[in-house]
């Protein structure tokens, strides 16, 4: 049976960062991952590498905060490091599935951080383990570690040929951070799924999986790093080299909806003006006889200022959503769900009070959260509520790092328009089209396999085993 997951979880799988030629490197990991937050709170680490070129770690459960310290990062010292903020998705959790993952190797050391999925792990995994491998982790992660020093030929050879030859094993989405001794190697999967860009600081380089860190120590943005691309950084300043000719500019809708801050910028264009325009696009689309519109806090907020700025109805705050209630996790009874939604959100009833409410939300799911979100305004004395949902209707898993991985989970894979509508007790119900997604961003390539079912790489077993574990 599939796991509970409402609407307002909806997780990515994680963030990478690295920097390069800094003194002080695991301080500025620290903020960096402090930016990256939302993209994983079940754990984060940071590996640095000191000035003798040995490796140093420390990882843990939970926030940045709640893992690091003065004292923590005391124990990191060097000019040069990696770190990664983890939501379990693919492999479960646990302390040994907290990146990024460390090995020693007679060849040399390094450390290695993962944004994504690789969808043929499994016959990797057996591969490998058939030939000697032994696993520390169930983290899919852990299989490029595996792949790059399974190298027996060629054992002079600079280690990106061992790479290289590596991720052209791999099918699926990944923004690699490989960190040696020496140097930082930064890796895109050759669909460009998942977002990896590249700053200056000063005479030193940082990556991130997200441009808002850049902005939070100080970087300056240089580009992104390519699909099918790895990006060398070392003493000798950044080198580009293709692993693949295959390249594709698939990157993950959910980027632009959901996922990133919305000070990122994805590939040339800001997030927040993306989901903007999807407003806008999706008022054009699918009006709605409103009297004010309301965003869902706090992912759905620009696009609620597009829709109304595209009508001419006032945007107005008729939810507050509560700061301080730190992370939620997965309640055990029905009651306690109902209650925390309640504690992480509240209608503002002088606001809402005998309007006609548009509500924009930025996806739906399974459809609970949803149906709290429309009873709250409801009792607070709105008098309709209009959802208008600024992304199709989720029809399909994910098997790139998304926390969708089964069509149970997926309210839209059972029901039409009209049976969610009814479900969430909206009275009315309208989602973006595909092809808005398209036109919000100028952009001619998407991965949007989760609301058409068009997936842009291999999937292997997957898709036997999302039927099989769900409906």
């Amino acid at each position: 049976m599939a796991p509970y997951i409402s609407d307002r979880e909806l997780h990515e799988e994680c963030g990478v960062f690295g920097i390069f030629g800094v003194p002080g490197a695991a301080s500025l990991t620290y903020y960096g991952l402090h930016a990256l937050q939302h993209r994983g709170q079940e754990g984060c680490g940071i590996v640095s590498v000191d000035d003798r070129g040995a490796l140093h770690r420390v990882k843990g459960s939970g926030l940045v905060t709640e893992v690091f310290n003065e004292g923590k990062l005391a124990q990191l010292p060097g000019g040069m490091a990696i770190g990664h903020v983890r939501y379990t998705t693919a492999g479960g959790g646990g302390i040994e599935n907290i990146q990024p993952f460390l090995f020693r190797h007679n060849s040399g050391d390094f450390a290695l951080a993962h944004n994504g999925n690789i969808v043929n792990s499994e016959p990797l995994r057996e591969y490998l383990e058939s030939r000697g491998s032994l696993f520390q982790s169930t983290s899919d992660s852990e299989i490029l570690a595996h792949l790059i020093k399974k190298e027996t030929k060629f054992r002079d050879r600079p280690r990106i040929y061992a790479i290289i030859d590596a991720l052209n094993m791999l099918e699926g989405a990944f923004a690699f951070v490989i960190m040696t001794a020496n140097r930082i190697y930064a890796c895109r999967d050759k669909y460009g799924l998942r977002p990896l860009s590249i700053g200056r600081l000063g005479d030193g380089w940082v990556v991130s999986s997200e441009t808002c860190a850049f902005d939070t120590i100080g970087a300056e943005y240089v580009r992104d790093v390519e699909p099918g691309e790895i990006v060398t950084i070392d003493d000798k300043g950044i080198r580009s080299r293709d692993y693949s000719q295959y390249k594709r500019r698939e990157m993950c809708s959910m980027e632009y909806i959901y996922f990133a801050r919305p000070d990122s910028d994805i590939e040339g264009c800001n997030v927040h003006a993306y989901r903007k325009e999807s407003g806008r696009l999706l008022w054009q689309e699918s009006p709605a006889e409103a009297d004010i519109v309301v965003g869902v806090p706090d992912s759905s907020l620009s696009a609620a200022m597009g829709y109304a700025e595209a009508s001419g109805l006032p945007y107005e705050m008729g939810l507050i959503k509560n700061k301080y209630i730190g992370r939620t996790f997965i309640q055990p009874t029905q009651e306690l769900r109902e209650k925390g939604v309640r504690m992480k959100l509240s209608a503002v009833r002088t606001i809402v009070k005998g309007k006609r409410v548009a509500l924009v939300d930025d996806s739906i799911v399974r459809g609970t959260t949803s149906r709290r979100i429309v009873t709250m305004l409801k009792e607070a004395g709105a008098s309709e509520v209009h959802v208008r949902i600024a992304s199709p209707a989720m029809i399909s898993p994910c098997f790139y790092g998304v926390d969708t991985s089964t069509y149970d989970e997926l309210i839209s894979a059972r029901m039409g328009v009209e049976g969610v509508r009814e479900a969430i007790g909206a009275d009315s119900l309208a989602f973006l089209s595909p092809e808005a997604l398209y036109k919000a961003g100028d952009r001619s390539q998407l991965c949007t396999a989760c609301f058409t079912a068009r997936y842009p790489t291999a999937l292997y077993t997957t898709v036997q085993d999302a039927n099989k574990e769900g409906k």
